[in-house]
């Protein structure tokens, strides 16, 4: 047992290093360009910070490194609890397929960027994914646990068309309301949260499934 906690932990601490490092790299490079071209160091933070796969991936990496943290808080409690943590769980697997289907075909990125790339949705999501199998209590999760997650990409999407207006800079083409317009985008936005919800009502079945049996 002691060796599988050990095992366990170790793994957890890559997890959460690759995080670290994905958010790193991916800062690095939108600040370096902007520095390069004059522009604000600030914007560049808001930037970094306008796209879910940034956020989701943060949240990802806080719940990785409260699970290998000793000491006790209540951020640790609240995002280790498996409503929290299965929601994140949610929305990383979200940005992995939303990702792939959507917009991996329209760019290739190199170097860095490729690093970046894969680490933010493949390897993260993968491993995330993993975590949550095998980490996270089961059989506590109920169907009404999803009207909480979806508040999330919503307030995340309402932020969006906010700042895409202000700005006149979307973060993902498929809702950049400039070339599609409302219509097409808010079509868009309902197939994804179809998806995100298609998604976790997988992950309170499989939740509900590996229940331990008292």
């Amino acid at each position: 047992m002691l060796i599988s906690t050990v095992a366990r932990r170790r793994c957890i601490a890559v997890a959460a290093v690759l995080g670290w490092a994905g958010l790193t790299v991916q800062m690095y490079l939108i600040l370096g360009t902007r520095w390069e071209i004059g522009a604000s160091l600030l914007g560049g933070l808001m930037s970094f910070f306008s796209f879910f796969t940034v956020l989701t991936n943060t949240l990802v990496a806080v719940v990785l490194t409260c699970e290998l943290t000793a000491r006790e808080s209540a951020a640790k409690r609240w995002f280790l609890q498996p409503s929290v943590s299965s929601g994140i769980a949610v929305s990383i697997a979200v940005v992995a397929l939303a990702y792939s289907l959507l917009l991996r075909h329209l760019w290739h990125p190199e170097g860095w960027q490729l690093l970046a790339d894969e680490l933010l949705h493949d390897i993260l999501p993968l491993l995330f994914l993993v975590y949550w199998w095998c980490c996270v209590p089961k059989g506590t999760l109920r169907v009404r646990h999803i009207t909480l997650w979806v508040i999330y990409p919503l307030v995340y999407f309402a932020y969006a068309l906010l700042r895409g207006h202000l700005l006149g800079a979307y973060p993902y083409p498929f809702i950049d309301v400039s070339t599609l317009g409302y219509p097409q985008v808010f079509l868009n936005a309902g197939g994804i949260l179809a998806g995100f919800v298609a998604i976790a009502l997988v992950i309170v079945g499989l939740d509900r499934w590996r229940k331990p049996i008292l």
